[in-house]
């Protein structure tokens, strides 16, 4: 059976990567972008960094410009905002396509092993987001594309998808499922 270490991708300076480097971890895959409503989770996400790469885990930061246009800039000019901003120090890889026909192949594989997760309805832009994609697309919930930026998908030590969190979901949600991974 496939698992996220099959694939490759490219760091931020277009270098090819395989995610076999990561063999063993447990790892917290995001899509971002530095223009966003979102964009104060990289705050969040530091902090999970911070509190549990001692053991063995990381997150893989993939800008993607797919939704709104949030994500201008360059590879560089994207990290350096993060670096500066938020003092993130979490890999972050070539920004990508998340969706459609020339979506990357590791989005292809995330999203056929888990769909939509459904929003945290008690997140302040839960309502906007349903309210905009489903006029959009009325069965836009029935789909497993990326509905928006900060996506996360959660892979366990073995490299299988574990669990896909929304970006309404709460940081505490997706810190109790990386403790869990991680015994």
């Amino acid at each position: 059976m496939k698992t996220v270490y099959d694939f490759k991708v490219k760091d931020r300076k277009g270098k090819e990567i395989s995610l076999k480097e990561y063999s063993g971890m447990v790892l917290l895959i995001v899509n971002t972008a530095t223009k966003c409503g979102f964009t104060p989770q990289y705050e969040e996400l530091e902090r999970l960094y911070e509190k549990y790469r001692s053991q063995g885990f990381t997150i893989l930061d993939f800008p993607c410009n797919q939704f709104g246009q949030q994500a201008p800039g360059t590879d560089e000019s994207i990290h350096e905002f993060c670096k500066l901003t938020y003092g993130t120090e979490f890999p972050r890889f070539k920004k990508l396509k998340v969706n459609g026909e020339d979506a990357d192949p590791l989005y292809k594989f995330l999203q056929e092993q888990k769909g939509f997760a459904g929003w945290n309805m008690n997140h302040p832009i839960a309502n906007i987001l349903d309210e905009m994609l489903s006029k959009a697309d009325p069965d836009y919930k029935e789909k497993n594309d990326i509905k928006w930026n900060f996506t996360k998908f959660l892979i366990s030590k073995t490299g299988r998808v574990a669990a896909r969190f929304e970006p309404t979901e709460s940081i505490d949600v997706i810190a109790q499922k990386i403790e869990e991974l991680l015994k």
